[in-house]
Parts: structure tokens; sequence; C-alpha cells
């Protein structure tokens, strides 16, 4: 079964090519637990860039690398979530009128905008990480870029269990079949499985992975807020902007927490 949720996790969340069919689909969907796990070979294949830091100290060209590596991993399915967010949350109207621009395949200028300013800030984020890490005073830095890439990116998958596992049904749908198959006792194996993401930390950087593992429930926590009165609950758009949102929130509470304190 966890096999399974597995395969279907990486077969939903990914590109990467593991085949899976309605077997794996049905597991997955109902096994909240596998976001986060999933977040663990999403987030360490889009932090590899950064042990080219020893190689090459040009933060700026470990954080276009992460960015190549993280859409070739993931495509752009969550992003397009996100726009269709971004253009849901301007347009004027009731919940209904809302939703319906959220259906509309078409992007505007929300859409646009919030799809720019998260890529922009999410290059930013990786930026601040590779010059903390390029820099010789900061302590085991390469491990603890890594360790913030990491929670970041699991702590954002588990911002989307959260809302499988609270949010409402916004209509029928992607999203639909996901959080209607959950409640909020899956909450204890989301938060089990998300923990060793900052276990491994050292005692200096703990701090970091913390902030940088807890952006992404957080983010998710608002923006079902955000939904709920907005679109009606959480569609499969408001879990593709769950994701963005928290990796780029987890990303700079990361590398502020690290730096600052």
């Amino acid at each position: 079964m966890v096999l399974s949720a597995l395969r279907g996790g990486v077969a939903f969340l990914t590109r990467l090519p593991v085949g899976g069919g309605e077997r794996e689909w049905d597991a997955f969907r109902t096994t909240p637990a596998t976001f986060p796990l999933v977040g663990y070979l999403v987030g360490a294949l889009a932090a590899l860039p950064f042990t080219l830091l020893y190689a090459v100290s040009r933060p700026g060209t470990v954080a276009a690398l992460y960015l190549g590596t993280l859409y070739l991993v993931t495509g752009i399915t969550h992003a397009d979530g996100l726009a269709d967010v971004g253009d849901a949350a301007v347009v004027h109207g009731d919940a209904e009128r809302r939703l319906d621009v959220l259906k509309d395949s078409q992007t505007g200028v929300g859409g646009a905008l919030a799809l720019a300013l998260s890529v922009v800030t999410l290059a930013l984020g990786a930026f601040g990480v590779a010059a903390a890490a390029a820099n010789p005073v900061v302590d085991l830095r390469i491990i603890v870029a890594l360790g913030i890439v990491v929670a970041a990116e699991v702590g954002a998958k588990a911002g989307m269990a959260l809302l499988a596992c609270l949010g409402a049904p916004a209509h029928e749908g992607l999203g639909s079949a996901v959080v209607a198959e959950n409640d909020a006792t899956g909450l204890l194996s989301v938060a089990v499985a998300a923990l060793p993401a900052v276990l491994a930390a050292p005692p200096s950087a703990t701090l970091a992975l913390v902030c940088a593992l807890l952006s992404g429930p957080a983010v998710a926590l608002l923006l079902r807020r955000w939904a709920a009165g907005a679109v009606g609950g959480v569609s499969g758009d408001v879990l593709g902007a769950a994701n963005e949102l928290g990796r780029v929130v987890g990303l700079h509470a990361g590398v502020v927490a690290w730096t600052l304190f």
C-alpha cells in the first residue's frame, strides 16, 4: 500500500517516469503522508546544484540551476494552479464568479503577476541560500543549504497535505478527489513524515530548518482561510498554489533564520 501510494505521489507531483495507474492514484490520494515523503525526493534532486558551490563559488549560477532542476523535475502543473488562483484573487464578484475564473484555462493579469512574483522571489530565495553557503564564515554551510532546500520542499508538500486533510472541496475535480478522501486524522502521519527534515540538522541550524519546514503549512492555512470565502473551498489550483508559495516562503524563512539568528 505504501509503495503504491509513493508511486502514485511521484507520478502526480513530479514528471519522473515512474508509471502508475488507478491503483497507485487511489493509494496516493487516500494517504496524505505521501505528500511530504515525495517532498524529500523533489527537494534532494532540486538541491543537487548547491553541491557545486565548493567547485564554483557563483551563487547566481547555482540559483539558476536550482530553478531549472526544480521545474524539470516537477513540471509546471502547480505553477499553473498558482496562476489560476492569482486570477481568481483579483476578480471582482462573489465566490461563484471567482470559481468560474479559477476554472478558466486562460491566464489573466492577476495570474501572470502571481506567477512572475513567485518565480522571481523563488530565485532570490535560492540565491540567498547559495550566497550564505558560499560564505566561508558560515559553519557547515553546504550541509545547511541542502537542508534548507529539502526542508522547504517537504514543508510545501506538507502544506498541500494539510489542505487535503482540513479543506472542503470547492468543486468536483482533481482537487476534490484528494480533499474529499481525507480528514484531520491524517495530520499526525503527515507530521511524522515531515519531522525528519529537521532532525538531522546541525544544532546551529535547527531553527533555520524548522522555519523552512513550517512555512509551508503556515501558508496553506492562510490559503485555506482565503479559499473558503473566495471560492468556496479547496480546489486543485489551491493545492498547487500552496505548493509554490510554501516553497518560496520556506526558502526565505530558512535563510533569514540561518543568517540572522
